[in-house]
């Protein structure tokens, strides 16, 4: 983070810094929830991690979600979330399923709950 008074701590949310003089409030915001959500497929790139990624987009479509999505292919990042068993469901950094493929409902569902929808 920037020193200086906190007047001149204005940066955009994108960095990672606070925003203190709010003038890109809304810039994390859409219009069916409060904030961007954070989703990770975790796994090597085979054909489960795949096949989940893809229903999980899916999910994600059907319920009008914008999310910051990411496949994490590097091994020490997904062990990193104590994931020892692939593909993985990372919500909001919270695992939320891991060592099989979800189908695109059973992702809804568990969208719903997470995001409380």
């Amino acid at each position: 983070m920037r020193k200086g008074k906190p007047e001149d701590q204005t940066t955009n949310f994108s960095e990672g810094t606070p925003n203190l003089g709010h003038e890109q409030e809304n810039c994390a915001r859409n219009d069916s929830n409060p904030a961007v959500v954070s989703v990770k497929v975790l796994g090597p790139g085979c054909a489960r991690c795949k096949a989940l990624e893809e229903n999980t987009k899916s999910a994600l479509d059907r319920l009008g979600v914008k999310a910051n999505f990411d496949h994490v292919t590097d091994f020490s990042q997904i062990a990193a979330y104590g994931i020892m068993s692939t593909p993985a469901l990372v919500i909001n950094e919270k695992v939320v399923s891991f060592g099989k493929v979800l189908s695109a409902e059973e992702v809804v569902k568990i969208l719903t709950s997470e995001l409380q929808l």
